[in-house]
Parts: structure tokens; C-alpha cells; sequence
């Protein structure tokens, strides 16, 4: 028998249908398109293709030159542009803000054929790192409401390069899924005067029936209303909203947690597609955005990263009643991934 299930923070329903019977074996991972070496932007020695940097970890010094772990460069095609003012106006009954905002890209290595998940702990601490940095830098100004970091990895997941990288967008508007999770988590902390994602973490470390990895300082759990199959939400356990003040000495305990969780993701699905998703706290720092998100920000809202499999497909019945069909329940999908050997 199909299910309902309720997500508390995103307040939407999703169908769990486990009698379509898709397992592990049922999904056919997409392979990302092969790129030459040669012609790549993100290569070392090929540094003058990409915009200036912006940042970038280099043992050696020097700018815009090989010898570096990690780099940030503008997005050579931006969605929003870092230059010029708002501009807010009406449009009769519409409303227009100018497209001002940050598109950065992250290359997470200078070795053309390493995914995220065979990176060393430590490189994936410097990928984390200059996350970290590059959200507390532009936390600065008070143009930007919001910042999300994102990757996609293979065709599927949306990735026009085989180079590993990710991507950071700061909007002039708080995105309407961070929103509504906004107030998932205020209207939850006005009632119990809780956060709702340490609630969520209790009860899922508890029950441990769809834990994937659990640590001393991470978890990641297939969430109970999953969208997808092999969904993921990775939570530090203790309780943090901004993801821009983490130590170095957490992003280390990060690192290895996120390279377990991504083996244990490519052992089960044979390196599938997937887009990774960090939702931290909105940018107090803009202007009324303090009254606008109000006090209890810090004790309502945990930062998380989202992990989605490109597995199955979003099509009409999704687009048409904002309801997910998901084939794999999450109990079964965290069991399997929990006990692959690495």
C-alpha cells in the first residue's frame, strides 16, 4: 500500500509507492560527458581561460597561476551580475528588482578526473573552506538576502563539465524554498521552543531506521518524506545555524563525514548523478533582514546539506500538485547504504 508522508519543514506531502519495486540495481547511472584535458577551463595551466580569481588556496603564492588546491572564480556566464544597485520597482500589479547578485564557481581540484567522493579528507576540507570563507565575505554586503552553494555532479544532475566543481549564488531575495523553511522552523520554536531539525535529529538517532552515517559530530539520514530515492540530509549534531563560522577544525570532522557518506552513495548506485545542496542561515547582515528573519534565528534554524540522486525523473503529476512519487522508501534506501562496504 502507497503512502503519504508529511515533510514538518518544507510542509509539502510526498508518495511513497515501494510497490513499483525500484531498488539499487533498477537505476542506470548517467555518465557525464568526456572532456580532453586539453581544452579544459578548470585544468591547471589553463588558469587565463576562467575570469580572475577570487580566491584560492596556493602553498606556493602567486595569482591566476598553477600550484593551487582549490579556486574561485566568477561564473563565466552569470545568473545575476555583482555590479550596480537594486533598483526595486513596481510594474502595475508585478514587481521587478535589477538582476544584481554573486555567481562564483568553486573547482574543487586541480586533478581533471577526481570526483568529490576520491578526494582525500583533506582536500575536501579546503572545497569546504572556501565555502565557508567565501559565504562569510559575502555576508558583507547588504544587497545579498541569501547565499546557496550547490553542486551538481553528471549530466543528469545538471553539470556542463566533467572537472569538479560547485557553485554559489548570492540573490537579493530570500528563495522560496529557504523560506518556507524559515518559518517551518520559527512557528516550530514558537510552540516548543525547540528547533525543529534537532527535534528531527532525536528522533531519527533514536529509531536509527533510516540513518545512513552517524558520527560524533555528523549524521546523515534518508529524510522520512523523501522526494527521491537514496535522498540524503547531512546535520551536524550539535545545534548551528551559520554555516560561515565554523572552525577549521569542523570543516576537517565534515570533510570525512561528507567522503563517507559519498562513498557509501557511489558503492550502492554506481556513481550516480546528484545535486548537493548547503542551506545555511539567511544573511542577517542586510539591512532589516534582522527583524525580517527575527531573534531566534540562531536557536530556530541548523544548517544541512541535501544530497539528491538523480534517479528518477520529475513529470507532470510533480509539476502539476507539487507532490513527489518516490519508488524506494527511505528506511530501505538508509539500510542499504548503511551496510555497503567501503
Amino acid at each position: 500500500m502507497p503512502e503519504l508522508r508529511h515533510d514538518p519543514i518544507q510542509k509539502r506531502w510526498v508518495i511513497i509507492a515501494s510497490e513499483r519495486g525500484r531498488r539499487p540495481m533498477d537505476f542506470t547511472p548517467h555518465a557525464v560527458a568526456p572532456q580532453s584535458e586539453a581544452t579544459c577551463p578548470f585544468c591547471p595551466g589553463h588558469e587565463s581561460l576562467t575570469p580572475h580569481e577570487i580566491l584560492a588556496f596556493r602553498p606556493s603564492g602567486g595569482v591566476n597561476a598553477p600550484g593551487w588546491g582549490v579556486r574561485v572564480v566568477p561564473n563565466r556566464f552569470p545568473a545575476l551580475m555583482i555590479e550596480g544597485e537594486l533598483g526595486r520597482a513596481a510594474v502595475g500589479q508585478y514587481d521587478r528588482i535589477n538582476g544584481i547578485g554573486a555567481h562564483e564557481v568553486i573547482i574543487e581540484t586541480p586533478e581533471h578526473h577526481k570526483s568529490l567522493a576520491e578526494l582525500p579528507p583533506t582536500q575536501i576540507a579546503l572545497v569546504l573552506r572556501a565555502y565557508r570563507d567565501r559565504l562569510a565575505d559575502l555576508m558583507k554586503d547588504s544587497r545579498f538576502k541569501y547565499i546557496v552553494v550547490f553542486k551538481n555532479h553528471g549530466d543528469a544532475a545538471g553539470a556542463s563539465l566533467a572537472h569538479s566543481h560547485s557553485q554559489l549564488i548570492a540573490t537579493p531575495v530570500t528563495p522560496r524554498t529557504v523560506a518556507i523553511e524559515l518559518a517551518a522552523a520559527r512557528e516550530h520554536f514558537r510552540l516548543k521552543e525547540r528547533c525543529i531539525f534537532c527535534d528531527i535529529l532525536a528522533q531519527e538517532t533514536e529509531t536509527r531506521k533510516r540513518i545512513v552515517a552517524m558520527g560524533p559530530h555528523y549524521v546523515t539520514l534518508c529524510p522520512y518524506a523523501s522526494r527521491f530515492p537514496f535522498e540524503m540530509m547531512l546535520m551536524p549534531r550539535r545545534h548551528q545555524h551559520d554555516f560561515s563560522t565554523l572552525s577549521d577544525e569542523a570543516l576537517n570532522q565534515l570533510a570525512h563525514h561528507l567522503k563517507d557518506v559519498l562513498l557509501r552513495m557511489n558503492k550502492s548506485l554506481g556513481n550516480p548523478s546528484y545535486n548537493f545542496l548547503l542551506h545555511t542561515c539567511p544573511n542577517t547582515r542586510a539591512g532589516i533582514q534582522r527583524a525580517e528573519y527575527w531573534k531566534t534565528l540562531e536557536a530556530d534554524f541548523h544548517w544541512h546539506i541535501e544530497i539528491l540522486p538523480r534517479l528518477s525523473n520529475v513529470a507532470g503529476f510533480e509539476w502539476g500538485t507539487g507532490f513527489y512519487i518516490n519508488p524506494t522508501p527511505p528506511e530501505e534506501a538508509a539500510t542499504y547504504m548503511r551496510e555497503v562496504r567501503l
